[in-house]
């Protein structure tokens, strides 16, 4: 293959209590940085549960929130039913807790910084903008040792704009942010990182394309309204690459994180009032469009990046070697031309051997056009594989709700369920249904805005690659002008 193995494992280890937690830098930094935060926004909780079903399902009843039905109504008998759980316990939608969010058993303190708003924009349900937008370079990898040079690992130096002061940090603690990071969101699309590497990790190829990788991957980290704002990021981001201690401290609370699981979906706060409500049905159709859509994607993505490889890997060897024979040929008759030892004929011997060697450039430029054009194309596709597989488990989470939506709709028809328990399970689901959208509508937005960009680089490439070729030519063309 032409392309290097993707990824790699900087010296990968488990121990996040030794002394390498944190990247070794040059120099020290002295300043700690401001926890980011909401300007002007007080920190509150609030309780949310779901396990009071009038709560949530309380629009005819007129009950205060969390306060049940007084005893002795006409729906007791109708309290048998249950909507059944998933007999498969492994299933995406009963591992990221959203069966047991549906069926109303969550239950948690959400505060202001956890709670993730789904606002209803020109093309439906979009994730609340990030206030306070920024991005974050990823520069100079450097290799950096420990233990007295026994280990050696590749450390990043990463500069978020909204705070402007540098951190460096490993591969492993990138890894360890992506897996906090695809635990907490089960609904949310946590870009891929480039695959870990045991080998040729410390080559300079290798180091270039995962900086690369890592620089499209924090882009869209950033661009996340839900992502970037999130604690875990932020302190990956902020925490001085200096202190050992608040690093640890921020990653342990990151992993006592409470909303995971069920929990999550408390957090998500949707539109609410006349025409809010989502007609099931129309979530339903959308969500099979979206699924045909990335099963599409994903098929066209691989064909392409397949036929960009092998295009390069031709470029690399067969179209240089090809012009080189021909730049070779030239300059052998060049040579014979010379044994004639006439002066007239010179100059015509002298424009041969010059378009030999146009001819020998032109190969060199054929073998390094790929990482100009062809390689960030192929870097795009690796990041949108990635996301495109995660939305299966995105998508069988979706379907899991609006099935038991359907179920516990079966039971109040045959009544054996009442209706407010009911339309308790239908604004649950109605929940991840908002949340399911506006990550669809996300997806789309980069995607639009990702293959543009990247497509116009890709003809612009191209374009003053023929430019130069034309040159070489053009140069060689003009040699003959004097013969």
């Amino acid at each position: 293959s032409y392309q290097p193995s993707q990824g790699s494992d900087d010296d990968w280890d488990d121990d996040w209590d030794d002394s390498s937690t944190v990247a070794d830098e040059p120099g020290a930094l002295g300043s700690s940085y401001p926890d980011y935060e909401a300007a002007g926004v007080a920190p509150g909780r609030y309780r949310l549960s779901t396990r009071s079903e009038p709560s949530l399902g309380s629009r005819g009843g007129g009950h205060p929130p969390g306060h049940p039905h007084p005893p002795g109504g006409g729906g007791a008998a109708k309290s048998s039913a249950t909507v059944s759980r998933n007999l498969n316990r492994f299933s995406t939608f009963v591992k990221s807790g959203g069966e047991a969010f549906v069926l109303g058993e969550a239950s948690g303190f959400v505060k202001d910084g956890d709670k993730l708003c789904v606002v209803l924009g020109p093309r439906g349900p979009e994730w609340q903008e990030n206030p306070y937008p920024f991005q974050c370079s990823i520069e100079d990898p450097t290799k950096q040792t420990k233990f007295k040079g026994m280990k050696s690992y590749i450390a990043y130096k990463l500069v978020p704009s909204h705070t402007g002061q540098q951190v460096h940090r490993r591969y492993k603690h990138f890894d360890w942010l992506y897996g906090r990071l695809a635990e907490k969101f089960p609904v949310i699309s946590v870009p891929h990182l480039p695959e870990k590497q045991a080998t040729g990790r410390f080559e300079e190829d290798f180091i270039s394309k995962r900086r690369k990788g890592l620089a499209w991957w924090m882009d869209h980290m950033c661009s996340h309204p839900v992502l970037a704002q999130c604690d875990a990021f932020q302190h990956f981001l902020t925490c001085p690459s200096t202190d050992e201690k608040a690093w640890k401290q921020g990653k342990r609370k990151a992993e006592k994180d409470e909303m995971v699981g069920a929990n999550f979906f408390l957090t998500i706060s949707v539109p609410t009032g006349p025409g809010a409500s989502l007609d099931l049905q129309e979530v339903e159709s959308q969500v099979d469009g979206f699924k045909a859509f990335t099963k599409k994607m994903d098929e066209s993505a691989l064909q392409l990046n397949h036929t960009a490889n092998e295009f390069a890997r031709k470029q690399v060897t067969g179209f240089k070697k090809e012009y080189q024979k021909v730049g070779h040929s030239f300059k052998c008759l060049s040579q014979a031309f010379e044994l004639d030892q006439q002066a007239f004929s010179a100059g015509l011997n002298q424009a041969i051997a010059f378009t030999a060697e146009a001819y020998d450039a032109i190969g060199d430029l054929f073998a390094d056009q790929p990482r100009q054009d062809l390689d960030p194309v192929m870097d795009l596709l690796a990041l949108y594989q990635g996301h495109l597989a995660n939305f299966p488990d995105i998508i069988h989470v979706q379907k899991g709700a609006l099935t038991k939506v359907k179920e516990s709709k079966r039971h109040v028809e045959e009544g054996k369920m009442e209706l407010q328990k009911a339309e308790g399970i239908q604004e649950r689901c109605n929940i991840i249904s908002f949340a399911t959208l506006a990550e669809i509508n996300h997806f789309h937005k980069i995607r639009v805005k990702d293959f543009k960009s990247q497509m116009q680089h890709f003809l612009q490439q191209q374009i003053l690659f023929f430019q130069k070729v034309t040159q070489k030519l053009e140069e060689a063309l003009h040699k003959y002008d004097s013969v």
